[in-house]
């Protein structure tokens, strides 16, 4: 396959990008979409110039740092996959393709397809997580849990937080990957006792952050390559509306037991 790639080059966080075309010729239709990078990598180094910059871990479709938007689509147009996934025998001979980084507010490109996402780790910083000290806790498979709630709890977890959802979205809202990572521990038994505090911390990390909000539009459950359904945002909504009522409650309470004093 010969292709036209039209990558956007940005020197660094504070300097102007622009699109760069360059030409890939013999690509063979078995490489993945970041092999291709790849290959178009070894060409400019052995010419001397700046090689693409891009993220790549595990590629394997796990790791979740292939921030890319192909063609206007984060992760290409193949539904379900990540761009390490994207194989080029999805594409056309003489194909044109538009390469760029996710585009948020809160996610600053670094440089070229690389971008910050730093403030997904805030986000789960304030309540992603179970704090048990060691050997205080019952083991995880002493404790029963029915099963359609452990399948759920695991289809909120397959979600790889790669920002996609963002990306996508015409407001850069998070919703989509806070709710898969608040309702995964919010479902188990080992993440009920944090479960209103971690939702209220998240929810407002996320609004710090500079997320838009959700208005239902659902191009985050099309982008998200695992599938996560729209049906966490609701259950997100739920147990954060339930938890802000129990904290007014507790304050009013608070409040009635110092006048009595």
């Amino acid at each position: 396959m010969n292709l036209t790639l039209k990558i956007w080059r940005q020197q660094n966080s504070k300097a102007q990008g622009e699109f760069v075309e360059y030409k890939v010729t013999d690509v063979s239709e078995d490489i993945s979409f970041l092999e291709m990078l790849d290959v178009l990598n070894e060409d400019l180094i052995e010419r001397g110039e700046d090689p693409v910059a891009f993220d790549s871990d595990c590629r394997e479709g796990i790791c979740g740092a292939c921030s890319i938007v192909v063609n206007g689509i984060p992760h290409g147009h193949q539904s379900g996959t990540t761009v390490c996934q994207l194989h080029m025998r999805h594409f056309d001979d003489s194909q044109k393709i538009v390469v760029e980084p996710f585009r948020a507010k809160p996610f600053p490109i670094i440089k070229d397809l690389v971008i910050d996402r730093s403030a997904m780790d805030r986000v789960i910083q304030a309540g992603g997580f179970i704090s048990v000290g060691t050997n205080q806790f019952a083991e995880a498979n002493a404790i029963p849990v029915p099963k359609d709630v452990a399948e759920s709890a695991m289809d909120a977890a397959s979600c790889i937080g790669c920002g996609a959802c963002v990306a996508v979205c015409k407001n850069a809202s998070a919703m989509l990957f806070v709710a898969a990572k608040v309702s995964h521990l919010n479902l188990l038994p080992q993440g009920k006792p944090e479960k209103d505090r971690r939702v209220t911390n998240m929810i407002r990390t996320m609004d710090a952050e500079g997320f838009g909000n959700c208005t239902n539009i659902g191009a985050c459950e099309t982008a998200c390559p695992k599938g996560v359904s729209l049906d966490f945002i609701a259950q997100m909504n739920r147990d954060y509306a339930k938890a802000i009522i129990k904290g007014q409650l507790l304050n009013a309470s608070q409040t009635a037991a110092q006048e009595t004093k």
